[in-house]
């Protein structure tokens, strides 16, 4: 079986890149050309039946993902069920399925069967999950034990995979020289998997045998997610040497695994001031040939917990703005607990919102709806209004709650309103593409 990335090098343009360019208003050949050049990725594991086909890369549309997962503390495969199916209903366009708790299998599979999106996951998780729990100790970890789960996880479906190959003794060393870290080590996978190279005195053998990572990877067309396992988790950490040396490794490994012919995305960056997030995604770009950045958060601040949906959308949207391709979402629960079903909703429709400003900035020819729903509120023409929001519920839900006198009006201004009195003054003046034509569809 032929990858989509080996495909497009043959100009063969597939049902999927098809699908793509029909969904994104591009021509085929353009996507065909960007995923030969591995600046657009598919994560569409042929082993499902039933898979939403999303495209992530250069010119696209920032994507968003929503993670999910039980924990030791929390293991309720039907709450994450529910949340995945939340999940799609508020139109993410992936899931990673991070369970570190209870029967990891079944929940895996309970999650893929629940939804038709992509499904990722990190499957160091389960990695060190199962050897602790058979030996007591996750650094007895046996490195046939992850590739042969790795292989089990593709067989399930999984579709894209963060995999924390970027880790070596060189990165860890830098940790050590430089004092270790303000914000220490957030990667649960990352974490692990440093304590286990410390434990054994090895090397990892996920950048050891960075072959065989992707010939499995290659097998199923999943896509190589090069997993951020030293990214920086306090703002003070932001583009430290450890963080600056696996970077620099992803996107080296980046280059070769697309050179054999595996789909690749490079991760980061975790926390980063905000004056930092256009230079950390020019480094990715340019340092990986362009492969498509996936973006954890960024926060740009590290005292917002329970507001660090809000603090990582302001990171997404500059993170969109300036070339990220698919940025993760943060729920209200960040730093602080298990999310519950309504902050994986919040977190999504938040995210969704932020990646929106972002591309609106990005693709300056792609404002259109932002034209009619201005329209819409000048003419107070509230059913096309509603109909072009992002998210019309939540608007007639605060509306209904608060009914003007006028139904022109809204109960902000009510007899005062500006744009009633606006209206009358110029009306006979409107002309051109001020005029009020809405034909767009939510």
């Amino acid at each position: 079986m032929k990858t989509q990335i080996e495909l497009a090098r043959q100009g063969i343009i597939s049902s999927q890149m098809k699908t793509i360019a029909k969904d994104e208003g591009l021509k085929p050949g353009f996507i065909c050309k960007k995923v030969a050049a591995g600046e657009i990725v598919i994560p569409i594991n042929p082993g499902r039946k039933t898979q939403k086909t999303v495209g992530i890369g250069t010119g696209l549309r920032t994507k968003v993902n929503a993670s999910i997962g039980t924990s030791s503390d929390i293991y309720d495969i039907d709450l994450e069920v529910r949340k995945a199916r939340v999940i799609q209903e508020e139109k993410a366009d992936t899931i990673m399925e991070l369970s570190a708790g209870g029967n990891l299998d079944k929940v895996r599979r309970a999650v893929i069967d629940s939804v038709d999106l992509p499904v990722g996951n990190v499957p160091l998780y389960q990695a060190f999950h199962d050897t602790a729990k058979k030996y007591k100790n996750p650094n007895k970890l046996d490195p046939e034990f992850l590739f042969d789960l790795i292989e089990k996880q593709l067989e399930d479906g999984i579709s894209f995979m963060a995999v924390h190959c970027g880790i070596n003794q060189f990165s860890i060393e830098r940790l050590r020289k430089q004092g270790y870290r303000y914000g220490g080590l957030v990667s649960k996978g990352g974490t692990f998997m440093v304590s286990w190279m410390e434990y054994n005195k090895k090397e990892n053998p996920l950048y050891e045998q960075f072959d065989r990572v992707c010939r499995l990877m290659k097998k199923y067309d999943a896509v190589l997610s090069l997993g951020n396992g030293i990214r920086a988790g306090a703002i003070h950490d932001s583009h430290d040497r450890a963080q600056m040396a696996e970077m620099i490794i992803n996107c080296e490994l980046a280059e070769l695994g697309r050179e054999m012919g595996c789909q690749m995305m490079v991760e980061g960056p975790g926390h980063v001031p905000l004056d930092e997030i256009q230079g950390n995604i020019m480094l990715e770009k340019r340092m990986s040939g362009n492969a498509p950045y996936y973006v954890l958060g960024p926060l740009p601040c590290d005292i917002g917990a329970g507001y660090d949906h809000i603090t990582a959308a302001i990171g997404a949207a500059n993170s969109a703005r300036y070339g990220a391709d698919l940025i993760c979402y943060i729920t209200p629960a960040e730093h602080l607990a298990l999310p519950n079903v309504e902050d994986v909703r919040e977190g999504v429709r938040v995210t969704r919102l932020a990646v929106h400003i972002g591309d609106v900035a990005k693709y300056p020819d792609r404002r259109e709806r932002e034209k009619q729903v201005s329209l819409a509120r000048r003419d107070m023409r509230w059913e096309d209004h509603m109909r072009l929001l992002m998210f019309p519920d939540k608007a007639k839900e605060i509306r209904a709650s608060r009914v003007p006198e006028n139904e022109k009006t809204c109960t902000m201004c009510g007899d005062f309103c500006a744009m009633e009195r606006g209206f009358s003054l110029f009306e006979n003046n409107i002309k051109g593409d001020k005029m009020s034509v809405c034909g767009l569809a939510n």
